[in-house]
């Protein structure tokens, strides 16, 4: 790459990881596998900026990538753990509504990545799917899933928003 695109993938980068890193530790709740995920996310990109770069929102290329990552290795994970071959995960630090965060946690990984875009990150469903790679209508069956599960999980009746 040239000087002019290192600067612009370093200014992309400082801008975005974050709120990837933010995204994957949502979907898998661990941070260090969170930072692993948004770091290969961003590799792929870096490998393809010349091209990716010239997108209208590039932001939602490594989301999408990481999403897709995080979803992969949150199924993976849930397998060892059904196994018994993984440990518990460390106590990290406390979100604001724990049983909301176990329930969300308890979640399939597509519909735990979907519940975090749409009310985490506030993306519309039409993004949402894009990010996910299906159609808008699988990504509102997601969500709708994810609600009712919640809601069978924390004992209360969730407005169906679509």
């Amino acid at each position: 790459m040239d000087k002019n695109r290192d600067a612009e993938f370093a200014m992309f980068f400082r801008t975005e990881y974050p709120g990837v890193v933010r995204t994957a530790y949502l979907v898998l709740h661990d941070r260090e596998a969170a930072n692993d995920v948004a770091q290969d996310a961003f590799a792929k990109i870096l490998s393809h900026w010349g091209r990716v770069s010239r997108y209208d929102r590039p932001d939602a290329w490594v989301r999408k990538v990481a999403v897709r990552m995080a979803i992969k290795l949150a199924r993976r994970q849930r397998l060892h753990v059904a196994a018994g071959t993984q440990p518990e995960p460390t106590t990290e630090q406390a979100p604001v509504d724990l049983d909301l965060m176990r329930a969300i946690r308890a979640l399939p990984a597509a519909q735990r990545a979907a519940v975090v875009l749409f009310y985490f990150e506030d993306r519309p469903v039409a993004e949402v799917a894009e990010i996910m790679d299906c159609s808008a209508s699988t990504a509102k069956v997601h969500l709708h899933r994810a609600r009712r599960r919640l809601s069978e999980q924390l004992g209360e009746a969730v407005a169906d928003v679509s």
